[in-house]
């Protein structure tokens, strides 16, 4: 059984490259962990079908990927602008809140409040940086005048990034609000939230889950990282969120782009501390949009991401646009399953030294998790086997990077696919009314008949004891199968 599973997860992004049954398909059986909905550019119908194809999928193959909703957040844009319209460096080009067609004199900016806040002598980025201008006028009420330092091709809809301006824009847009709701209503696994600046960005949309009517489960929530605010804060945002995604194309741009790849090491560390997962994303395999080979660099920078201990590597136009989805995706298991095998990685990600005088109601839960890790490095383990309800547990162990694998059980259906974001996860299900001995027996069964072990491993089971009570874990039994 040398079937090596990759531990690290690869979330794909849909679009129309990857709408279809087929495709989505091949996609899950290449090695895609989480799909992701990005409501930039979502079509409620099309979502909807794309949802109901996924969940099909799983019960086809018998899988759980999951399904990521991603909210658009305060995205700046211009608007529609004429083809062929090019800015040269000194072009002045004029900002108005008047929904009109652009070209390269005059363009329409979605947000309303721009005059008001830019101030002459800041900096517009525009296309993930591609254009850069410098701010020489404003009214103060809707037109704003720039000249172009930096030239280039203005094309429509194209992000537009203020890296020194302080955008008076709440991060959840009516927009947002709008598109939660219906994440909720489809109940996906997780909401991702743009532009996280504070923690009480999270906070307000906790209250809209809480809110729902229908969704009676807390549906976990991604902070993305991109504002050099969120890098400052990012302590207090990882107490309330539930993961975090460094996305690095409007983080390149808003902060200066040498800086870059120590936040990334540094926010995957931290996050890591708090025992929540983090993505990495943003041209990750860029140059496969539309080249059949990935570039020497981007192979190195996947194998990176994983050796810096993300969870989970994301694709975005490669999987939504591009020209090759699913040889993206093999390509992509093929450099994680490499990396995860070298002695780098396996030495790299020692378990986490919790901070354990803080003595809560997880205290017990926790240091079992850590407990088990820490047998499971020296003992030669072939699987952490854990019965969970809420996840808890999956989160903590995974956090600790074991070598051995992790399976989750649980009667909580909606659990299992959320936690296919998580590394070394694979989570099934188990409706558990037996005590814990039968139990025990029970899931080491299935895990061998799912072939995660086989006879004369050793296995480390993770239990609450009396099982059938909603109890914490607080039991920690080492068998051979």
């Amino acid at each position: 059984m040398n079937k090596y599973i990759k531990k690290t997860k690869i979330i794909a992004t849909l679009g129309p490259a990857s709408s279809d049954k087929e495709t989505m398909m091949q996609l899950v059986q290449a090695g895609v962990d989480i799909f992701r909905i990005n409501f930039s550019h979502a079509d409620y119908d099309i979502v909807k079908k794309n949802v109901e194809t996924i969940r099909e999928i799983n019960q086809e193959l018998g899988q759980s990927v999951g399904i990521l909703g991603d909210l658009q957040g305060p995205k700046l844009r211009v608007g529609v602008v004429k083809e062929g319209s090019y800015l040269n460096p000194g072009d002045i080009l004029t900002f108005t809140n008047e929904k009109i067609e652009g070209d390269s004199e005059k363009v329409y900016m979605t947000y309303q409040k721009f005059p008001q806040d830019v101030k002459v002598g800041e900096r517009i980025l525009i296309d993930d940086g591609k254009l850069v201008l410098e701010v020489t006028e404003t009214n103060n009420i809707d037109t704003v005048k720039a000249k172009t330092i930096q030239g280039g091709p203005l094309s429509s809809k194209k992000g537009v990034n203020l890296p020194n301006t302080n955008v008076s824009l709440p991060a959840l847009t009516e927009k947002d609000i709008e598109d939660a709701n219906y994440i909720l209503d489809l109940e996906l696994d997780w909401i991702a939230l743009s532009f996280v600046r504070h923690a009480q960005d999270i906070i307000d949309l906790k209250e809209i889950i809480k809110n729902h009517p229908t969704n009676r489960q807390k549906t976990p929530i991604i902070a993305k990282i991109e504002k050099p605010e969120g890098v400052k804060n990012i302590e207090e945002i990882l107490l309330e969120c539930d993961g975090i995604m460094v996305a690095r194309g409007d983080l390149g741009v808003e902060v200066p782009m040498e800086e870059v790849p120590a936040i990334q090491k540094n926010l995957v560390e931290k996050a890591r501390k708090h025992s929540k997962p983090v993505i990495i994303a943003t041209q990750m395999m860029e140059t496969m949009i539309t080249s059949l080979t990935p570039t020497r660099a981007e192979v190195n920078d996947v194998a990176n991401s994983v050796l810096d201990g993300a969870d989970a590597v994301m694709l975005s136009g490669e999987t939504s646009v591009g020209r090759y989805p699913v040889d993206v995706v093999k390509n992509m298991a093929k450099i994680v399953k490499n990396i995860e095998q070298t002695h780098f990685y396996r030495t790299k990600n020692s378990p986490i030294e919790h901070d354990f005088d803080c003595i809560d109601e997880r205290f017990i839960t926790k240091r079992i998790c850590l407990a088990a890790v820490r047998i499971a490095k020296t003992t030669n383990v072939e699987a952490i086997v854990t019965l969970t309800y809420s996840g808890y547990t999956a989160f903590q162990i995974s956090a600790h990077r074991p070598n051995s694998n992790i399976i989750v059980f649980s009667s909580n259906k909606r659990v299992i696919t959320m936690l296919n974001l998580l590394w070394g996860v694979r989570a099934f299900y188990y409706d558990m009314q037996k005590s814990t001995d039968e139990t025990i027996i029970q899931v080491n069964m299935l895990a061998h008949t799912y072939g995660y072990v086989e006879k004369g491993d050793f296995v480390l089971n993770l239990n609450a004891t009396p099982a059938y009570e909603d109890g914490k874990t607080n039991t920690l039994r080492l068998t051979n199968i």
